[in-house]
Parts: structure tokens; sequence; C-alpha cells
């Protein structure tokens, strides 16, 4: 694929471009033609790109450093010193420079520039997206900012700095969203300026004059901002079009009259045709673009990637959540570590009232099914007596449950210490481990056992697809329905609607129902 240094695009390769960028309906995505005649011990390595688009991102990220850098002066002199302006003009002053020395500035202002950079860069912010309009990029700055600006204030509260003002840190914010949006603003309505003009474009044939090549000829000539200037097509037949210069044999005789720069083929299926095309544009150094098959619509915006050395067009693709689920297991990871820590007391007296009730170890071992069908050793406090695994399948049939669950609300396997610790979930304490370990997550489907999980049908595997949890939807809802459907759609429900919000209600309420000793 080429690379597209501000609009113009140029011989250098890229991981990824969205087929819109090509076509409107149908849309294509392009491989460099010169790599497809040869085998993959022979292709240039794709590190070897030109300067212009290694140096294009940099660019973004220098702006991006130096306006938050002015924009955090800015900020400080607007809370700290009354006359501002006049601070400006002499900012490099020992004074002000001492100022900024003696306190946390300097140090926070450095992790928000780094932040700033992880989230516009998580944005796709420092890549030219031709399909993404201002207002979308806008959105894009805003969303990393407001992010950065986040992330940066629960830094400084946990750090427990006092000196750092949240005026400055408020004003930083502000200052920059406006600044980073509008100077990519201004930068999209120069380059748009620039490429319409025609500086620098591209001269481009098309071999094949069937659909996809019409389309993208009209795509082509209907946005010149992409920087292409389209001449003609190149084919076997369609000889009606007035716009057909000749057959692909002529393909030299053409490039040189047209001063071509690029060939686009948009019939990949005639193998022979795309080599002898790609074989003849090395030998006059032309540039080759091959429109893959888009499977009926399938294929079309659909960005190609690469696995390892070979590209892929991918058709379609679920997005993850990346920042909620960081959340999530940050969230795991705090509050279980410190739950563990405050609970000590309680978790000792549990031990030694479990030791004294019946002979056995304290922890109960029971090997769980977890994330994507991976096996883990869940932990609890012991509240059945030292066979009880033994004793299950002798008891199977009072089973009070439905499907896959093991339930008996008399179950003569537990102990006098078990049934209290039971009912108000105390013997779950011991899965803050678990979580503290990333096998369970504080909200989630509970994990079954394996004998459970062996009596899965299809459907039910899904509740797999997410980290388990010491409490849930189901727990807080329906822990006293016996259908195991019941349990399952609650779970398949939490996976389809999940967001940090759902779990923060779902451990809220997790509370008055430990309170209320519901457990069983």
């Amino acid at each position: 694929m080429r690379a597209h240094t501000e609009g113009i695009p140029t011989d250098s390769t890229t991981q990824t471009l969205s087929s819109s960028d090509m076509l409107q309906s149908p849309s294509a995505v392009v491989l460099e033609g010169t790599d497809a005649v040869s085998s993959p011990s022979e292709q240039p390595a794709r590190s070897s790109v030109a300067f212009g688009p290694r140096w294009v991102p940099i660019g973004y990220i220098l702006a991006d450093v130096f306006f938050v850098c002015l924009n955090a002066l800015v900020a400080f002199c607007l809370r700290f010193i009354p006359h501002a302006p006049a601070a400006l003009l002499d900012w490099g002053s020992p004074s002000f420079a001492l100022s900024l020395a003696v306190n946390e500035y300097v140090a926070f202002l450095f992790l928000y520039v780094a932040l700033i950079l992880l989230f516009c860069h998580s944005q796709n912010l420092y890549q030219t997206l031709k399909t993404r309009t201002a207002w979308e990029e806008s959105l894009a700055v805003a969303r990393a900012v407001f992010l950065a600006t986040l992330l940066l204030s629960a830094f400084i509260y946990l750090s427990g700095v006092k000196t750092v003002s949240r005026l400055v840190v408020g004003y930083s914010g502000v200052l920059n969203l406006g600044t980073l949006a509008l100077w990519r603003f201004w930068k999209r309505r120069m380059v748009g300026r620039r490429v319409t003009s025609g500086a620098g474009a591209r001269n481009v044939l098309i071999v094949g004059a069937g659909k996809i090549g019409l389309a993208l000829a009209q795509y082509l000539e209907g946005n010149k901002h992409l920087g292409y200037a389209f001449k003609g097509f190149l084919d076997q037949n369609h000889c009606g079009d007035p716009r057909l210069l000749g057959r692909v044999e002529d393909l030299a005789q053409v490039a040189r009259t047209r001063f071509v720069d690029e060939v686009f083929i948009t019939v990949p299926s005639e193998r022979e045709l795309v080599k002898s095309v790609a074989l003849e544009a090395r030998r006059h150094r032309l540039g080759v673009k091959v429109v893959p098959e888009l499977y009926d619509g399938l294929g079309w915006n659909a960005p190609l990637r690469y696995v390892g050395d070979f590209p892929v067009m991918e058709l379609h693709w679920e997005p993850i959540p990346a920042f909620g689920l960081f959340t999530k297991r940050v969230t795991d990871v705090v509050l279980s570590a410190c739950g563990l820590i405050l609970l000590m007391p309680l978790l000792a007296a549990l031990a030694l009232a479990i030791k004294r009730g019946s002979p056995g170890p304290i922890l109960y071992r029971s090997t769980r099914v977890g994330k994507k069908g991976r096996n883990f050793t869940c932990y609890k406090f012991r509240t059945m007596v030292a066979d009880a695994d033994a004793l299950k399948e002798e008891l199977r049939h009072r089973n009070e449950r439905n499907g896959p669950f093991f339930k008996i609300t008399d179950d003569p396997r537990v102990t006098r210490s078990g049934r209290w610790m039971r009912r108000y979930g105390f013997d779950e304490l011991p899965q803050l481990w678990n979580v503290l370990r990333g096998e369970m997550s504080l909200v989630g489907p509970r994990p079954h056992p394996v004998d459970d999980y062996e009596q899965y049908c299809l459907e039910h595997l899904r509740r797999l697809d997410v980290t388990p949890g010491i409490t849930g939807l189901w727990q807080v809802t329906a822990r006293q329905d016996p259908s195991f459907e019941t349990n399952m759609a609650l779970d398949l429900q939490y996976i389809e609607a999940w967001n940090l919000w759902l779990d923060f209600k779902i451990m809220l309420k997790t509370i008055p129902a430990v309170l209320r000793g519901e457990g069983s």
C-alpha cells in the first residue's frame, strides 16, 4: 500500500488503509502490485519507508508537545501571576524559571505531555485518516484531552501533592482542547487547498473498465484532495468508453505519453494479467495498486492489515472497549489488594473458626472454568467436610437446581461454621486473591466447576467470553431462582450490556444483599 503524506500519495508502505480512501461505493483497499509478484524473501522490508511519512507523525507529535507546554505556561500565569501578559514576555527570567523548578509542576507537566501523546495515539490522531471529517477529528481530540486530564488529576490526588492547583489543571485542559483541535483544523485547510489545486498530484491509469474500475475513476475525479489525477483506462474489452486509452499491452507507451505515476488494477482475479502489469510497471518505475475482490460488498470499507508478513482484509471486527477493560482491571487490583489488607483480622478469625470446627484444610481449592475456557484454582474458605467432593455424586439425585447447577438446601456436608459463613458470603473472601491474580474480577458471571461446565450447551459457552466474578447480575437480582436458564440469561444480559456503571451498580446492590444474609 502507498502511504500518504498530507493527502499526497507517496511510494511508501503503510500498515493499514481504509478502502473508503479509494471508492465511495464500492470502495477498495490497495496493495503494492510489485510486491505481489515476488517471493516473501525478495520483498523489501516494510520498515524502509520514505522520510516524508516518517516525519509527518513526528511533526504532529512535536506540535502537540509544543502546545501542551505553552498552554501549561499560560495556565500557570493565569493562576499565579496577576499580570500574565507581562510575565509571558519575560518567561525566561530566572525568577520565573525558579518558580517552576521549586514545585511539582514541571514533573506533572512531563506526565501530562506523555498522557496527551498516549491518548492522541490511541485516537489515531498522528495519522492522516482521509475518511475522518474535521468534526470527528475534533471529537477525537476532545476524548484524548479529557482522558489525559482526568488521569492526571487522579495521579495528583493519589500522590497526595497539595501544591498543584486544580485551576491550573483545568485551564490547561481547556486550552489544550482548543489549541490541539484548532491547529489540526488549520492543517486540514492548508493541505486541502494544496492538493485540490493539483500540487503534487500523481497521474494514474486504471486497468479494467468494468464496474469497479468505473466506480474508482468516478471517485478519484470527484475527490481531488486524495492527490490523484485520473488519466484513463486500459482494457481488453469495453471499447465504448471515450476514456479508454488502449489495451494492457500498450501500458509502456501510454505511461510515457500521459506521464503516469501509478497503475490501479481492478481485475485481481486475472492473476497472469496482474503479474504482467506489475512486471511491466517495475521496468518503467511505476507504482502498482491492486483493488482486491470485494465479495459482493462485504469488502467495502474493509481495511487491509498485516498479520506478520501476510496482508489480510478485515471483513468484520468487533471493537474492544480497551479503556473500560483497563479501568475495570485497575479497579479490581486496587480494591482486592485493599480488601485483603484491611480484612486480614477477619480472615484470621474465620480461619481459626474453620480449624476449630472440623478437621481438614482451611481453604477449599476447586478447579473452575474461567475466561475462554481456561481452568484455574478458585479459593474459598472450607464450609463443608473434608471429603465433600467425593460425596457429591451420591447426593446428586437431591439437586434442587435445574441444569448444571448443584445446590441442596440442607446439604449434610456443610459444617456448622460453614452455614453462617455461606449466609453472609464470608466463604468467598479468599477469592480476592483470584481477583488480584487476574483469574477473576469483582463483578462477572460466577465460575462453574469443571463437572458443571461439561454439561454446558453450545450457547452456554458465551458466558466464558468474559472474566468470571465474585458477584454478578444474577446474585443481586435472582439468587434464589433455581433455574439455570435464568442464571444464564442474566449472565448474557450482563455481557451484552456491560459498562463500568453497571459494575458499580452491581457492587452497590451486593452490599445490602450480604448484610441481609441472603447466601445459602
